[in-house]
């Protein structure tokens, strides 16, 4: 078949087409009708397909760290347990309201046991934050190196928590051999559920 013979074909009356051109007219329909289906309903599919498989992937890797932390469960709850004796006995060094008195006498006795001299004790007011209230006291104490080590030692000692920031150590000028330590001293306080 020529081309001149392909130009002479005659769309009204394709029945007299040769087989040929009946053959390849039927393929690029089928064709047409195949790419035409891909593009209306397959091709959404293969895009499901692939959001499936990326939330299966996703399932998967929540299965298996659910998974590994079932297969631990016990660890973490023996892990929490401790926590909570811990917690639970980090509270108990935090007085209660009617506590702070008597730590605040504690902390001034064992500057006087060190045999230090107060010039200054001064509690302020409570700082709340989350669960704990903090009690800042200024305090200004004279004497030698060496008791405020011990002050300060004594300090740790204590079976409540009390901590020392800003220290500031100078000379006394009236009182050669003597030194003059001011700090602030915190103490804690738990802060319970019924408001304090």
């Amino acid at each position: 078949m020529n081309m001149q013979e392909l130009n002479e074909l005659d769309f009204s009356n394709i029945g007299d087409w040769p087989g040929f051109v009946k053959a390849i007219l039927i393929v690029v329909l089928c064709a047409l009708v195949g790419v035409g289906w891909y593009f209306y309903d397959i091709e959404g599919r293969y895009e499901t397909l692939a959001r499936a498989e990326n939330t299966e992937q996703e399932l998967r890797q929540d299965f298996e760290n659910k998974q590994a932390k079932a297969a631990n469960l016990e660890a973490y709850r023996a892990q929490l347990a401790e926590m909570q004796e811990s917690f639970g006995a980090m509270l108990r060094q935090l007085p209660n309201r009617t506590e702070v008195a008597d730590l605040l006498v504690d902390v001034s006795q064992t500057g006087l046991a060190a045999g230090l001299e107060f010039e200054l004790f001064q509690p302020q007011g409570e700082v709340p934050k989350d669960f704990y209230a903090e009690l800042p006291i200024k305090i200004r104490v004279v004497g030698s190196y060496h008791e405020f080590g011990e002050f300060v030692s004594g300090l740790a000692a204590l079976p409540r928590i009390v901590t020392i920031h800003n220290v500031q150590i100078q000379n006394r000028s009236n009182s050669p051999g003597k030194l003059v330590m001011e700090a602030l001293a915190r103490t804690y306080r738990y802060l319970d559920e019924a408001g304090g």
